[in-house]
């Protein structure tokens, strides 16, 4: 019964309970796809039936993280993705108090969102704050939960990703070279030209002309709106109260 809610494992020549760093960044991937796609629905659409539904998955993963990391269906799917690569072994105990932050982050989200569905700002911040949290895990190994664990623990967190937490800085300044610092400079640059050129030809036809819409039928002609159209282009109330009805026309062809 301990081992089946043992959080990390028990590996000789490590003084802490261990887990694998691949499959953590891995399961980070898996839960920061769906949502990124989910965010993106809400934010621009005004529709969150989408961001409830993930909140409800990510609660149930972070439950099962907190009891025994094993047992969560991301990492679960993380593991078996990375089983040929040779296993990073990382703290436990930093990683579990950043997943805890995460299941407070989700609660809330259940109360806010799914339970009283209340939309607003606030709602935004929590979710982007869990993006945040989730990008830098999978993209960069970077726990920037664990990073808090320092500040509320008396033993200092151990064994971090890519060493960080027992070899000191080697790296002086910001760790990037003169010429290196050039090309990125040349390539903002570069961007921004780009950037100018492409708003001064101005859009694509095709989809972006009226005209071509209608000879392809995919719009109504002018005057014949039908009843329907009129019903599907209501705001919905949640669009409203987020200041997105605009956005919410544009999004679903409505003028």
């Amino acid at each position: 019964m301990n081992k089946l809610f043992q959080f990390g494992e028990t590996v000789e020549g490590y003084p802490v309970r261990v887990v694998n760093e691949r499959t953590v960044r891995a399961a980070a991937g898996l839960l920061f796809f769906p949502a990124l796609v989910s965010f993106m629905h809400s934010f621009l659409l005004g529709n969150f039936q989408h961001t409830r539904l993930f909140v409800i998955v990510f609660l149930i993963d972070m439950s099962l993280r907190m009891l025994n990391p094993r047992w969560a269906p991301s990492m679960i799917v993380g593991g078996w993705i990375v089983r040929q690569q040779t296993p990073e072994w990382v703290g436990a105990p930093q990683k579990r108090f950043a997943w805890g932050l995460g299941l407070l982050l989700g609660l809330a989200m259940l109360y806010l969102m799914v339970f009283n569905r209340t939309m607003g700002p606030l709602n935004m911040l929590i979710c982007g704050s869990c993006l945040l949290l989730m990008f830098f895990e999978t993209a960069f190994g970077i726990c920037l939960g664990c990073k808090l664990y320092n500040l509320f623990n008396k033993e200092q967190a151990q064994l971090c990703p890519g060493g960080v937490c027992e070899v000191p800085a080697r790296r002086q300044g910001w760790g990037v070279s003169l010429p290196q610092a050039a090309v990125l400079a040349l390539f903002v640059g570069t961007l921004t030209l780009a950037k100018g050129w492409v708003d001064e030809t101005g859009p694509l036809g095709g989809f972006d002309d009226m005209a071509t819409l209608e000879d392809m039928g995919l719009k109504p002609v002018s005057g014949e709106a039908s009843a329907a159209d009129t019903e599907r282009c209501q705001v919905p109330a949640f669009a409203k109260a987020i200041g997105h009805e605009e956005k919410w026309k544009l999004h679903n062809g409505c003028s």
